[in-house]
């Protein structure tokens, strides 16, 4: 396949592109199990290859895939590129320009102990079904256990002179319970496994119970909502869990800071950003608290995949520092726009966040590892027992966020209420809302490295067609002032 690249890329120069890159999916398997009241739900095992090229000709791009791999294939596919390029260019508002990077021949390894895709269906489902065993209650309505295993082997050849090979191991796996509580109103509890980053990501991490096996913890407090007070509307201290915190992190800095978002790309779809060329540098974002990151280095996680689609290097991006705005999401042709655009220049550097879904996707700017990094305010009791009147808040229930990301309303699965410095009880159907900049401004207390997980994401939306991407965010458990609830 290396030797077929080489000889496509060839080709493309001939045909007097400014530069052509071609990413070959050689495996692409896909595997999903669930289980729901005791039973198979549902089981699925795709395995494809196939490839995308990308040429960039007469200032516009111009993109194809094809899942024929013969070589004549290939060098069709590539001038069905070339004429996209061409039709393309006579629409284009700005040439296209690409950033400088450097050549790379080198590979990338998920780390990963058991490849799940060597373990029988047979095995995979009983452990599942154990699990789904646990969680179940007579007073509950549903319940079941999940895992997805992708395995990728990525080979992308460039222009540039760069030949990169990627084999890729993710794993997203989870579990849930619903209910009907004493109003006739559906409860649930769900988890989601977080990842390891001293770790390794494989069929070891479904097995080990620390991990994994939280069903009881979870059908106890699906339990206690059943009965639980509603929410109380008040203006009060809220104090995230990780997951809560990564959704928190996810809608209002990951994507307000997508630089193709910020550009005005993504309008028509997934929306804008309330953050300008000139905030860069100027924007007190949060408090200074404060500090965040878009890190493709970060071990062990779905969002660290060595290279991106532009075949630059995985960085660690400081977006915020100190609660102000530094840097954002990038690729290579967005950084060159945004300073033309702003007349100076603000990005030195692709973020390599530039990354499609598969092969017969175009790659546009998409989150790797978005976190926040840990603070000093101690553990989660050390924030708790600090905290006069609050909730403590976790699991996205449902999610609402404007459309440039200026402002949300979340509801929580389960929330506990604080009173000076204690948990009193359990709360039900726990909301809060908030202006994204004033919420990040209030950010008051960041828990220490004992508050903080890497929390997968695996289905998040973007683009035109829509792509599916998987990442994570690693995010401490945070506390905010004086945010409303309850509405």
């Amino acid at each position: 396949m290396l030797e077929k690249a080489r000889k496509v890329i060839s080709y493309l120069k001939k045909q007097g592109v400014e530069y052509a890159d071609i990413r070959l999916h050689e495996l692409d398997e896909e595997e999903s199990i669930s289980t729901l009241n005791g039973d198979i739900e549902d089981y699925q095992l795709n395995n494809k290859q196939g490839y995308g090229i990308r040429v960039l000709m007469n200032g516009a791009w111009g993109f194809s895939s094809s899942e024929i791999m013969t070589l004549e294939a290939m060098k069709s596919t590539g001038d069905t590129a070339i004429e996209k390029a061409q039709s393309a260019s006579a629409f284009i508002k700005q040439p296209i320009i690409l950033a400088k990077k450097e050549t790379i021949i080198d590979s990338y390894y998920s780390p990963c102990e058991i490849d799940p895709f060597t373990i029988s269906a047979e095995e995979k489902i009983t452990r599942l079904l154990t699990l789904d065993k646990q969680l179940q209650h007579e007073k509950f309505e549903y319940s079941g256990v999940h895992c997805h295993f992708y395995k990728r082997h990525i080979l992308y050849v460039d222009s540039d002179g760069s030949e990169i090979t990627r084999h890729l191991m993710e794993i997203d796996a989870g579990f849930f319970a619903d209910a009907l509580d004493k109003d006739g109103h559906k409860q649930r509890r769900s988890f989601n496994m977080p990842q390891n980053t001293e770790g390794t990501t494989g069929w070891e991490n479904i097995i080990n119970d620390q991990q994994f096996d939280h069903t009881l913890r979870i059908r106890d407090e699906l339990l206690g909502l059943l009965d639980a007070p509603l929410c109380e509307k008040e203006v009060c201290d809220v104090i995230l869990l990780p997951e809560m915190m990564a959704l928190q992190t996810h809608e209002t800095i990951g994507h307000a800071l997508e630089l193709d978002r910020i550009l005005g790309y993504e309008l028509s779809y997934a929306g804008g950003s309330h953050v300008e060329l000139a905030d860069f540098g100027n924007l007190q974002f949060g408090s200074n608290k404060l500090n965040a990151r878009a890190d493709g280095t970060l071990a062990n996680s779905p969002g660290s995949i060595g290279f991106d689609d532009d075949g630059v290097k995985a960085r660690n991006v400081t977006l915020i520092e100190n609660g102000q705005l530094q840097d954002a999401i990038t690729s290579r042709q967005m950084i060159m726009e945004a300073n033309a655009k702003a007349g100076r220049q603000i990005f030195d550097l692709s973020g390599a966040t530039c990354r499609s879904q598969n092969y017969s996707n175009l790659p546009i700017e998409r989150m790797n590892n978005i976190n926040v990094d840990f603070g000093c305010d101690g553990s989660l009791e050390k924030i708790i027992a600090s905290t006069e009147n609050g909730l403590l808040m976790e699991t996205p229930r449902s999610w609402s966020i404007g459309s440039n990301r200026e402002n949300f309303h979340f509801a929580t699965e389960i929330a506990w209420k604080i009173k000076d410095g204690q948990i009193q009880h359990m709360v039900r159907n726990a909301t809060y809302r908030g202006d994204s900049l004033p919420f990040w401004r209030s950010l008051d207390k960041v828990g220490d490295q004992s508050t903080w997980e890497l929390q997968p994401v695996f289905h998040c939306g973007k683009g035109q067609p829509n792509q599916i991407m998987r990442l994570a965010h690693g995010v401490p458990a945070c506390r905010f002032s004086q945010v409303q609830v309850g509405e």
